[in-house]
């Protein structure tokens, strides 16, 4: 299997929140568009990851001007995830083990922007200022329907430090052709201690 890596050097979150808002708008990551039965890529894979890290970067960016967190992630769950498609979306955060899955946009919502009186202290709005990605590979079935990605991303905090996290990504195209994530698993790599 081929690794692929590629780095995220998300430069301006506010440019990179308007440009999630964009691909929401234009139907695909980065602008571009497919027909809903086109057969998912390998690039279409990387693109729509990278994007996502860089959603995520934008939402702590807007928290951190005070700007309107909800709106920001709502955005980034609806371009990138199937819920608003009436997809099953398969959730599994990586700080989550009471409320472990994640069906619903609004489970997702609180998990990327926390909730009073949940464990979830909002994820995205930590704020992250960028995310590397080491993929351990990508499966695409025989007909392009699915993709599957996973490896480790990386998540750096505004004093430069890394935390490193392990991720299964599933991907399938929606109506409009977009790639969305039907199955998300983030988890903190193993600790014998």
């Amino acid at each position: 299997m081929k690794k692929i890596v590629s780095v995220s050097l998300a430069g301006a979150a506010a440019l990179a929140l308007v440009a999630c808002s964009e691909a929401a708008t234009e139907g695909g990551e980065g602008g571009e568009t497919a027909e809903a039965g086109a057969a998912i890529t390998e690039a279409d894979v990387d693109a729509a990851r990278e994007a996502w890290g860089e959603g995520i970067v934008a939402i702590g960016a807007v928290s951190t001007e005070g700007g309107d967190v909800a709106e920001a992630a709502t955005n980034h769950i609806n371009t990138f995830y199937g819920y608003e498609d009436g997809m099953t979306v398969l959730f599994k955060p990586t700080l989550a083990a009471v409320d472990q899955f994640r069906g619903t946009f609004d489970e997702a919502l609180t998990y990327f922007i926390g909730a009073e009186g949940t464990e979830d202290g909002g994820f995205a709005i930590k704020p992250w200022t960028a995310v590397r990605w080491e993929n351990e590979g990508t499966i695409i079935d025989e007909d392009g329907n699915t993709a599957l990605a996973m490896g480790n991303y990386y998540f750096t905090d505004t004093d430069g430090n890394d935390t490193k996290v392990e991720y299964t990504f599933g991907y399938e195209r929606n109506d409009a052709g977009d790639l969305v994530i039907v199955l998300h698993h983030s988890s903190l790599p193993f600790s014998a201690e």
